[in-house]
């Protein structure tokens, strides 16, 4: 684990700026909603929503303050309406236990599938999940995949009373109530056109993201990715596109990620085994229709 030396600040105001930022922007595009066109809106409204999500991925990892209650109230509104705060935060802190990384049992965020499920499925479902292994496919359909399984999992626990499920939803009925109180009943955005122009595409930029930051290795430090991206989309995802210098040093914030990759990027890239990807370009222009490996994971 790499560390700098410098004691934690009570307040980080860079952090806090985004926040303002984040809000100020969403209240805005949504407030002038009907006066935009809708080719401008999907881009924004998406890039708000996922600027928000890597805001969510800061509370879940103490900033950026040192009260946990402050933090998770400054990301309470649920801007993509799907997700409860809380399992999230639970099952990304479960996700950062390096050695399971990209186990389908072990890491919650796995994309892998392991190779004794992989044999019972049908042509249909191997076909799907070879399809979201593409960029393309992760991002037009990661997200209701991911809202389909969600919707089983909590189905489940609710019907079976799992302890605290009623209370998680609860809370989630509540901030989901907040934004479509304002998005809705203030602005007059018909729900189903926020789906379509913020919640879906703010969830797939976040996917975006994620498609190889991860990849299964023996080594387990050569299973993080860094993708050296441009400032539009590091500011979007508070340069968790760092991804290695982010689990070497998971309470690092965001706006120090980059002074610590260029202090020790050879290090760096030699203990991820040289995971570098130049850009989300190279991505798309690789990977947008090309899976980029085996749904199966190969140690399994």
């Amino acid at each position: 684990m790499l560390y700098d030396g410098r004691k934690p600040v009570s307040v980080e105001w860079p952090t806090l700026a985004v926040a303002v930022a984040i809000y100020s922007g969403f209240g805005l595009l949504t407030w002038f909603y009907h006066q935009i066109p809708w080719w401008l809106v999907l881009p924004l409204g998406g890039y708000f929503v996922a600027w928000h999500g890597s805001l969510q991925h800061e509370a879940v990892h103490g900033h950026p303050t040192r009260s946990a209650r402050f933090n998770e109230a400054l990301v309470f509104p649920s801007l993509w309406l799907w997700l409860p705060f809380s399992l999230y935060r639970d099952s990304h802190l479960t996700h950062h236990n390096d050695v399971a990384l990209t186990d389908p049992i072990e890491d919650p965020e796995s994309t892998f599938i392991a190779r004794t499920d992989w044999e019972r499925r049908g042509t249909l479902a191997r076909t799907g999940l070879w399809t979201l292994k593409t960029l393309a496919g992760r991002m037009l359909f990661g997200p209701i995949c991911c809202f389909w399984r969600l919707a089983v999992d909590e189905s489940r626990r609710l019907w079976r009373g799992t302890t605290g499920a009623r209370r998680i939803w609860g809370w989630h009925a509540v901030s989901c109530a907040l934004v479509l109180g304002w998005t809705w009943g203030v602005c007059g955005i018909p729900i189903l056109e926020y789906i379509l122009f913020f919640a879906y595409p703010g969830t797939a930029l976040t996917m975006m993201r994620s498609f190889l930051e991860h990849q299964a290795r023996e080594n387990v430090g050569e299973r993080t990715a860094i993708v050296e991206s441009g400032p539009i989309l590091s500011l979007m995802y508070l340069n968790n596109n760092l991804h290695t210098v982010h689990h070497l040093e998971p309470g690092t914030p965001w706006y120090r990620l980059p002074q610590r990759y260029r202090a020790m990027r050879s290090k760096i890239l030699e203990h991820n085994g040289g995971y570098l990807v130049p850009g989300y370009r190279s991505i798309a222009l690789r990977y947008l229709l090309w899976p980029k490996e085996s749904p199966v994971h190969p140690l399994t």
